[in-house]
């Protein structure tokens, strides 16, 4: 599928998408469990997005102004503290998310919506690329209701100018528990630029998104 506005969605995106499967070892998950806020967690905003491998979505989002933390992770499911070759499976009902702490005094939420959207196939259902099954869906988990407007507004706005040839199936979700993924997938593509999917799959496609991106990108990246 190729989208139709280029000002909207880069025709980029969807040619990186015929790509290999990620796949990950095996080691143990860590819950994200309760605790007092930190003082960068009061100064900022989550965002948890799901759209195919983490591993993408964070080296992706990693880069971006105004992003201070990136978490690759599980959400949206109902086993608890599941482990990756679970959630593989496709049966705990968990997605492959990012959950991104954002400074909004730097970045918007909408701004975080246009990477998303732009950085994926959101008329996939269920796939991105190779990579098929449940926990690969293109999803956003909302905050608060503010989000939840902004995602069901962009997302409206974009089916109704057909940036891509077919209908949008982004699911638009409440937020609820976030378990923390295995350590070993945490800053992947930075600690892996040589393993086999990182270099056919992440590193065009963040390479794009340099390019695209270009004047919100970290100085220091």
């Amino acid at each position: 599928m190729h989208p139709r506005t280029p000002t909207l969605v880069a025709v980029v995106w969807l040619s990186l998408l015929a790509v290999p499967v990620c796949r990950g070892g095996d080691v143990g998950s860590v819950l994200m469990s309760p605790r007092p806020e930190s003082a960068t967690e009061m100064a900022t905003e989550p965002a948890t997005f799901g759209a195919g491998c983490f591993w993408c979505v964070e080296a992706i989002f990693s880069e971006l102004e105004g992003v201070v933390t990136v978490e690759s992770g599980y959400a949206g499911g109902t086993v608890a503290d599941p482990t990756y070759e679970e959630v593989c499976t496709g049966t705990t009902g968990h997605a492959e998310v990012c959950q991104i702490r954002f400074d909004p005094r730097r970045l918007r939420y909408e701004d975080l919506l246009e990477v998303f959207w732009k950085t994926h196939d959101p008329t996939t259902l269920d796939r991105q690329g190779h990579d098929q099954g449940t926990q690969y869906r293109s999803t956003i988990f909302y905050h608060d209701q503010r989000q939840q407007q902004l995602a069901l507004t962009y997302k409206k706005k974009l089916d109704e100018a057909r940036a891509f040839a077919a209908p949008i199936v982004t699911r638009i979700e409440p937020f609820t528990r976030f378990y923390r993924a295995e350590g070993y997938h945490q800053g992947y593509f930075r600690a892996n630029p040589e393993q086999g999917y990182c270099r056919r799959v992440i590193a065009p496609k963040l390479d794009t998104f340099r390019k695209v991106f270009g004047n919100r990108l970290k100085k220091d990246r």
